[in-house]
């Protein structure tokens, strides 16, 4: 008997405490159920947070990043103008020279020859202009005594013809010798009519000259075998050897004169619209390690077609002659766009559905959408013209949760 007591109490113990084990659950289902609504609800119920930014009138500034490469002040090519055998080559590599100087030196033998025998052809041309002036002079005094001659016994005859002194015939061969003479004669006074010097002469004279010329010309291509530093400078390729023989118009030596140093940029078209030469700017070449100071001297007037872009060029001030061409420089400007205006960052506006708002948090920390008007841009602000004053907040971030008078939190946008 106590044995079927004691079965029967521990059955009831087992269900009691399996109640118990369920009641446990349930309560703590439902304990954590209504807590998750609590906080589900709490957190429909808070606040957005936004990122503000309080609108002040100030100078809008445009900041504009440069960047290029450093530009010698000459990079020249140097080349023979004449094909030549090279006899002399006087400048090497890396070597410093002076303008004037003599970098290499072609064969001139044959030149030399053709000189001497232009000039012997000019020295004779001039002999011969000479002689043939000589020659008419004294051709003209005789023409034209033997024309004063026989002018003056033609009129004697003439008169003695008049009185029957002579015949028809007489007179006739008379005339015929006076008219021959007359001929040769202005034959020689029209060869220097209008002119100083007949053409007889003259002539002579134009034959001397154009040797003279052909000599002169022969003596400028035997300069020309001379290849000259056209100014100071650094040999900076070299392609000449003795012995070589040089084609004219072929690269044989490079000067590079590095005493002034350029800075040349490429910009958008935005940019070259307010950049002016004058502008005083900071160069930073990296290679280098420093920084150096300059000035803006150009700006392109018109668009590079293939690069669509336009180019500015930096003059540094110091004459640097270490400061090598071809070096990555960089540089920024920072341009006054509007003095003394409203402007507000680029993410505060939202632009939809053809209107231009921003949201403008009030004191009471509610918000309000606000149409506004835009006028100048840059690459971080956008100028406001119209619909902001002096003092007001806007939203930079979460305008997609913000409604007309909606609360919310806010933190100051970091600068």
């Amino acid at each position: 008997m106590r044995k079927g007591l004691s079965g029967l109490k521990r059955r009831e113990m087992y269900v009691a405490g399996g109640i118990c084990l369920l009641l446990l659950v349930f309560v703590t289902y439902f304990y954590l159920g209504q807590t998750g609504k609590k906080q589900k609800v709490n957190m429909e119920k808070g606040n957005p947070l936004v990122s503000v930014y309080t609108v002040n009138r100030a100078d809008m500034m445009r900041h504009i990043d440069l960047s290029g490469q450093t530009i010698a002040d000459a990079h020249i090519a140097l080349a023979p103008k004449y094909t030549g055998r090279i006899t002399a080559v006087q400048a090497r590599l890396g070597d410093h020279v002076r303008a004037g100087d003599v970098l290499m030196v072609q064969d001139t033998g044959d030149l030399e020859l053709s000189i001497r025998q232009n000039r012997a052809a000019a020295k004779a041309a001039a002999a011969d202009a000479v002689e043939a002036e000589a020659s008419y002079n004294a051709n003209y005094i005789k023409t034209q005594n033997s024309y004063e001659i026989e002018r003056m016994k033609y009129e004697r005859n003439q008169y003695l013809y008049s009185i029957g002194a002579i015949s028809q015939d007489t007179l006739d061969s008379v005339k015929q010798e006076y008219m021959t003479s007359k001929a040769a004669y202005e034959a020689l006074e029209n060869q220097s009519d209008g002119a100083d010097t007949p053409a007889s002469v003259a002539s002579k004279q134009y034959t001397a000259e154009k040797d003279t010329y052909a000599t002169k010309s022969l003596e400028k291509q035997q300069a020309d075998m001379y290849l000259i530093a056209p100014r100071d400078g650094i040999i900076g390729y070299r392609a000449a050897e003795v012995g070589a023989l040089a084609s004219a118009g072929t690269k044989v030596f490079e000067l590079v004169d590095n005493s002034h140093i350029y800075v040349d940029c490429s910009i958008a078209e935005n940019d070259a619209a307010v950049l002016e030469p004058g502008m005083d700017v900071d160069v930073t070449i990296d290679a280098m390690g420093q920084t150096y100071t300059g000035k803006l001297i150009y700006v392109s007037p018109a668009m590079d077609d293939s690069a669509k872009t336009y180019t500015v060029r930096i003059a540094l001030d110091e004459d640097k002659s270490t400061i090598k061409a071809g070096l990555f420089a960089r540089s920024q400007i920072d341009i006054l766009q509007r003095p003394q205006t409203l402007f507000v960052p680029k993410e505060a506006i939202i632009s939809k559905n053809g209107r231009t708002t921003v949201f403008v948090v009030k004191p009471d920390q509610t918000v309000e959408e606000r149409d506004v008007k835009i006028g100048l841009l840059n690459d971080t602000q956008e100028e406001i013209i119209d619909g902001l004053s002096d003092g007001d907040v806007v939203a930079l971030s979460n305008q997609d949760r913000l409604k007309d008078g909606m609360t919310v939190d806010t933190t100051e946008a970091s600068s």
